[in-house]
């Protein structure tokens, strides 16, 4: 590997950074304020994306802030297994970008521009994450990815924001803490703290007590942000916050920060051989393994599609670690494949779970029968990344399974095949239900099946409403004419009352997050055609870009580069190629 002193990681990082200033100073002008956004979010790509053929060469570009505290030097580096995240996170803040318009627009949200500038810093400390080139960088940046999400989990203001919130800082604080005890016991053995592909050699020699509590505290500080269990409770509670924010937490920084510091403790602090013989990936893969298949039947107890995404992601983040945690180069790749796989499809997910709400008022699996006909591309894209969650070919979940697989049999750890295979039937029984009830089921006989908390065979009963019931908040028409309820997405809204002054009542909830079910109308869904009449452009393009993604990481994973990155990555941390 080469080392070459560059901007370029500083200068990522900077641009998230400092786009946060024009989005505030241009609150009151909402377009120039997204536009901010947008150009800010394509300017980090385009940078980040401009190391990739270099760094897939061999080259590592180097920026150096100087030095923090003694001995230790704050620096960002750009190597692989940086940029794979880096890339990711940054790719997909582009493509949130949009659909953060439709959505807040939508929902006539207020405190527009507090969100787009804490969603600008929340990428900013995850790109940091990505480029730091040392345990006490990574946990400067990893705090400061904290600190910057907070305002995104609270952003409703309620009771049940606050407490969410309260919630994950004393989960994510506390596993800073433990990453920065493990940080501080790794220089004291070593007298470093920097990434060095194969492991840091000093640990070799260290007491292997000392080694071991340390590996200990430093995958206990990250599992909690990549919602290990029993440290995975914050996350379904932070479905409290918008959509556009879930989609942060879940695919571009939050979760992916937690899996990406365990992939650089195993990796780049230790090392494939030393975590071996020291005896720590076995342990890890089973933790892991427990998390994905208990994570998986939880999952089928939610009615609430946002929280069965939630336990969705509990259980799929695990599968990155169980890849890392097995030491078989070909499960290391389908490891650190599944992080912009996992990305991909969950972004998909949630955010067609945030049109439906958007545009609908609907929140539960139990009301959305027959939703396919109101909603048909939202929900083609739907089943598309389902398919991809649970395995199936020609979506990027089944390559990264795949790899996940060989690599187990290939250690001779074929128990750990057996669970991935049961957790993709567990996949399958959650997503399913969801894709069945919207195309396959009319509104007047839906059933609650397969919820594991009703009785066997499901519950038959209507769920439309009585012919009484008033109807929902009217919607658009897919015409492109606003409702007296939200703004369409291509319009001028700055003479328009946006929500984005601050003097809202903190208490008051705002924007209808999860909070109001609604469920079909009493006539049953209107019938939508496939010409995307469904929602606003400005939801259902990022929709149609993160499920094309998917599937061209499934059909092309190595053309589209990320396949690549990861198989230089691995030749470097076990010196096999794959």
């Amino acid at each position: 590997m080469t080392d070459i002193a560059s901007l370029r990681p500083a200068l990522a990082v900077a641009i998230a950074a400092v786009a946060v200033v024009p989005i505030l100073a241009s609150g009151r002008r909402p377009n120039v304020r997204e536009g901010w956004t947008v150009i800010a979010a394509a300017s980090a790509f385009a940078l980040v994306a401009s190391m990739l053929p270099a760094a897939i060469d061999g080259t590592t570009y180097v920026s150096s802030l100087g030095t923090l505290v003694a001995g230790v030097e704050l620096s960002l580096q750009a190597d692989p297994l940086g940029l794979l995240f880096a890339t990711v996170a940054s790719l997909l803040w582009l493509i949130t970008s949009f659909y953060s318009i439709g959505y807040m627009r939508g929902l006539s949200e207020h405190a527009q521009t507090r969100y787009f500038a804490a969603f600008a810093a929340s990428v900013a400390a995850a790109l940091g994450v990505a480029f730091a080139s040392n345990l006490v960088t990574l946990f400067v940046f990893y705090e400061l990815l904290t600190v910057a999400t907070y305002p995104l989990v609270t952003h409703d203001e309620t009771a049940e924001a606050r407490a969410a919130g309260r919630k994950y800082l004393a989960y994510t604080f506390g596993g800073g803490v433990a990453v920065l005890a493990g940080t501080v016991m790794v220089a004291t053995m070593t007298g470093t703290t920097a990434f060095t592909a194969g492991g840091i050699a000093g640990l070799a020699g260290a007491d292997p007590l000392l080694a071991r509590a340390a590996f200990v505290l430093l995958i206990g500080g990250f599992g909690v942000k990549a919602a290990l269990m029993p440290l995975h409770s914050w996350l379904p509670d932070a479905m409290v916050a918008p959509t556009p924010v879930s989609g942060l937490l879940h695919a571009v920084a939050v979760v992916k920060s937690g899996v990406f510091g365990i992939a650089r403790v195993v990796l780049d602090v230790y090392g494939v051989d030393l975590t071996g013989s020291l005896g720590m990936g076995l342990p890890l893969a089973v933790v892991a393994a427990a998390t994905l298949t208990i994570a998986s039947i939880i999952a089928l107890r939610q009615d609430n599609l946002k929280r069965r995404l939630a336990y969705s992601t509990v259980s799929q983040l695990s599968y990155i670690v169980l890849g890392i945690a097995v030491l078989d180069p070909q499960s290391i790749v389908g490891g650190l494949l599944h992080i912009p796989a996992h990305a991909f499809m969950k972004l998909t997910l949630f955010f067609t779970a945030g049109a439906i709400h958007v545009e609908t008022h609907t929140d539960d699996i139990s009301e959305m029968a027959g939703i396919g006909k109101r909603m048909p591309l939202t929900m083609l894209a739907f089943g598309v990344a389902a398919a991809g969650m649970a395995g199936i070919p020609l979506v990027a979940g089944f390559v990264s399974k795949w790899y996940l697989l060989i690599g187990s049999v290939s250690a001779g750890e074929s128990i750990f095949a057996v669970v991935l295979l049961v957790s993709g039937v567990l996949n399958i029984a959650y997503f399913w239900p969801v894709f069945y009830q919207a195309f396959f089921e009319s509104e007047d006989a839906a059933d609650a099946k397969p919820l594991i908390e009703f009785s066997l065979g499901g519950e038959e009963r209507s769920i439309r409403p009585a012919a009484s019931a008033p109807e929902p908040d009217p919607v658009t028409d897919g015409s492109g004419t606003p409702s007296d309820r939200r703004f369409d997405g291509g319009h001028d809204v700055e003479d328009a009352p946006h929500g984005d002054d601050d003097d809202t009542p903190g208490d008051a909830p705002h924007g209808g997050h999860e909070s109001h079910h609604g469920g079909p109308p009493a006539d049953g869904w209107d019938r939508r055609g496939w010409r995307g009449g469904e929602s606003t452009w400005f939801m259902l393009g990022p929709i149609l870009a993160a499920m094309t993604g998917a599937v061209v990481l499934g059909v092309i994973p190595r053309t589209a580069v990320f396949l690549r990155l990861v198989e230089v990555i691995v030749a470097a941390a076990t010196g096999v190629g794959v």
